[in-house]
């Protein structure tokens, strides 16, 4: 049996005051979970700021400490922009 990808939501609004709460719940919902990889959903964001890549970053490591894939489905273009700005895109790949 083949484990499935695990999806986990942003919020609408996620900047540098509600990254810290943001982190805490992409960590518990990595840990509570199995699959072979997580999925964030990005779709809902619509006020941001560079936390929101901090945040994907900082996603993005606990997966690899988990053993698990990721990657990031529906990120705004102008995350994807400033992603290319910071030099990090290449960290944030899009989900199939």
């Amino acid at each position: 049996m083949a484990l499935e990808a695990l999806t986990l939501m942003l919020p609408p609004r996620l900047t540098h005051d509600e990254a810290p709460a943001c982190m805490r719940m992409l960590q518990q919902g990595l840990s509570a979970q199995v699959g072979s990889s997580a999925v964030v959903d990005a779709s809902a964001l619509s006020q941001f700021d560079s936390s929101a890549l901090a945040v994907l970053l900082e996603c993005r490591r606990e997966a690899a400490a988990l053993g698990r894939g990721f990657a990031v489905k529906g990120l705004p273009s102008r995350l994807r922009e400033l992603a290319m700005l910071y030099g990090v895109a290449g960290l944030l790949p899009s989900a199939p």
